[in-house]
């Protein structure tokens, strides 16, 4: 396909992208100005306030809901674990998935891609984050993968015929992105600078243009097709390509195809990246996903298009109440100090001119003209109807988001601690959905992980993995088994493109929490049943965060009798090594008896052969 097909594939495929997102981008754009920067008053009544010097506040509910929300998902933040399927995958190496994904989100921040994708589904109905690969040094070859989060949700378009509850099937995707034209120039030399307003490119409408900038997109598209698969004699399935490729290294192994090939269909991801003008880049994605990944918010399916709602998108109207009627609370109150004066008529005539200002200046005195002195109005009071009902404004909020007083932490007319937690469950139920769209997501993140790693960490190396506690330790991989013989000093080789697996998210609190728990549990269990604390001292301590805890653990450990610590590895270790030895005594024994055995054979033989070499000597002499 030359570049201008490219070209006007890309063109059609924004345009029909950017069509179906219109009014998603439209209600998101308007949810994340009214929520986050607070532009909840129409621009023409602001004016007209400013203009006649009235107040025009706004008291800004909605962040407090938002961050209930994203921070309760923070503290529960889902975690993927992966399990094998087959006889060719182990629950070791599954171990080895694990903990290089671990390795993977935290080298690159995914905690923070995962936060900012859940915070613009909370408040706008979608974020994203992405999976990218890149070079682990400056001066090798060897790439890493990486979580990065999407910091404007909107320079993403995705499939519109898409239905999944993530990205699995998207077949085409963009990530656009301005930049000055300077930049542009030196990062890609000699490439046509486009100018948007030129007659060429008039006619592309919506984000295309920018006469000011040039926009770069990135445009990321998956097609179908049929590859040739083999069986080979050692139990791997590889590409027809791939073992004509290496045969010699297959021969030398004595691996040779079994059976028939067979056809099956895959998928293959193109990135391009791309102006208006050229192609600038083609890259060839090593997966089978479009590696961009939705976090939604409330979806919806109507008229044939999904509709993707926020949190605040129906709290705008009360939270617009609640301003209006602070607003006018507030006016009524500051003005109470600038209440006219009452007199009868000629009674402000001498001192007219302080009169005119009493109302809002002091004056050391003021005359007047009768018999009695003019009258301020008197303050009726704050007003209890405005008050009111900015009050049932504020519960409108609550109610429409399902989040009271207790979910946010204030004194509710709850008075146990059990009422307030049944009333705080019902705030998590009512909004678990974000959440759970956030599993969702992450779990495909998870399969986009899984397809990725055996052909990123396609060569001998060592990788980092970290343990549920986050603890590192490296481990060697290799696939099929190759250039093992470099890796032989870090223990066992893995080969993380045998066998097939599949993963689980699972959402709680993290391994930190769980220890604090764990160590309230046990200091509970002591109060009850002091004897059990000369027992489980050693796991109190480690589970504490203190400095030394582990010595203390430790120390506390070797003062535990034989028969609680139980078998551990050492000893296990020291048991199969002793029944080895002992094995080998036993067989050194038989091989000495059966010497043994041997020899009184050779000698019985012998004292046959002298036994009867005399009968024959005697034989011969009797004749």
């Amino acid at each position: 396909m030359s570049d201008d097909d490219i070209l006007e594939e890309a063109r059609a495929a924004f345009q029909l992208a950017a069509d179906a997102e219109a009014e998603n981008r439209r209600d998101a754009l308007d949810d994340l100005r009214f929520a986050r920067l607070g532009e909840q008053w129409p621009e023409k009544v602001r004016r007209e306030r400013e203009l006649e010097g009235r107040p025009c506040l706004t008291i800004n509910r909605l962040p407090t809901f938002i961050r209930q929300v994203v921070n309760d998902a923070r503290q529960n933040k889902p975690a993927i674990s992966v399990h094998p399927v087959d006889g060719g995958s182990d629950p070791e190496t599954a171990e080895v998935f694990n903990g290089l994904i671990r390795h993977i989100e935290q080298s690159s921040d995914a905690e923070v891609a995962y936060d900012t994708a859940l915070d613009f589904a909370v408040t706008s109905g979608v974020g994203y984050f992405r999976i990218n690969t890149r070079y682990a040094a400056d001066d090798g070859f060897d790439q890493d993968i990486a979580v990065e989060r999407v910091a404007n949700p909107f320079s993403i378009y995705g499939d519109p015929e898409g239905t999944a509850a993530d990205s699995s099937d998207w077949n085409t995707a963009f990530v656009v992105d301005t930049l000055p034209r300077a930049a542009f120039e030196a990062r890609w030399k000699g490439a046509q600078a486009v100018d948007w307003e030129a007659d060429d490119y008039g006619r592309l409408d919506g984000p295309w243009m920018d006469g000011d900038r040039v926009m770069v997109a990135e445009y990321w598209r998956r097609e179908r097709i049929t590859k040739t698969i083999l069986a080979l004699s050692d139990g791997q399935v590889v590409e027809e390509g791939v073992y004509k490729a290496q045969k010699a290294m297959f021969d030398a192994l004595g691996v040779k195809p079994i059976g028939r090939p067979r056809q099956t269909a895959s998928h293959k991801v193109t990135q391009r990246i791309v102006t208006g003008a050229e192609v600038l880049e083609t890259v060839d994605w090593a997966g089978r996903f479009i590696p961009i990944v939705p976090v939604y918010g409330e979806e919806l399916m109507v008229d044939g298009r999904r509709r993707l709602r926020s949190l605040v998108r129906d709290a705008k109207d009360p939270q617009r109440m609640f301003n209006y009627w602070r607003t006018t609370s507030t006016e009524l109150v500051a003005l109470a100090p600038k209440a006219p004066f009452i007199g009868r008529k000629g009674a402000f005539e001498t001192d007219s001119a302080k009169w005119a200002t009493a109302n809002v200046q002091s004056h050391a005195y003021i005359e007047y003209d009768g018999p009695e002195p003019p009258m301020r109005q008197g303050f009726a009071g704050v007003p209890a109807g405005a008050l009111q009902e900015a009050m049932n404004a504020a519960d409108d909020m609550k109610s429409i988001m399902g989040l009271f007083d207790a979910s946010l932490g204030a004194r509710s007319n709850e008075t146990s601690g059990r009422a307030i937690m049944a009333r705080q469950r019902e705030g998590d139920v009512s909004t678990f959905h974000y959440i759970d769209n956030l599993s969702r997501s992450i779990r495909h993140a998870g399969r986009i992980l899984l397809d990725l790693i055996p052909k990123v960490y396609a060569t001998a190396r060592v990788v980092r993995v970290l343990g549920p506690d986050g603890a590192a330790r490296s481990v060697g991989v290799a696939p099929g088994g190759q250039g093992a013989e470099q890796l032989k000093a870090v223990g066992r080789i893995y080969d993380l493109a045998a066998g097939k697996y599949d993963l689980t998210v699972r959402s709680g609190p993290s391994f930190t929490s769980r220890r604090e728990e764990a160590a309230n549990q046990m200091i509970e269990l002591i109060r009850a049943y002091p004897a059990a604390a000369p027992l489980i001292g050693d796991l109190l301590a480690r589970n504490l965060d203190w400095p030394g805890a582990d010595e203390i653990a430790q120390r506390l450990s070797a003062l535990l009798p034989a028969q609680v610590k139980g078998a551990g590895p050492e000893v296990e270790q020291a048991k199969a090594q002793l029944g080895q030895l002992a094995q080998a005594l036993n067989a050194a024994r038989a091989e000495i008896a059966g010497l043994k055995q041997d020899r009184a054979h050779e000698a019985r033989k012998l004292e046959i052969e002298a036994f009867e070499a005399e009968t024959n000597r005697m034989k011969a002499m009797q004749r």
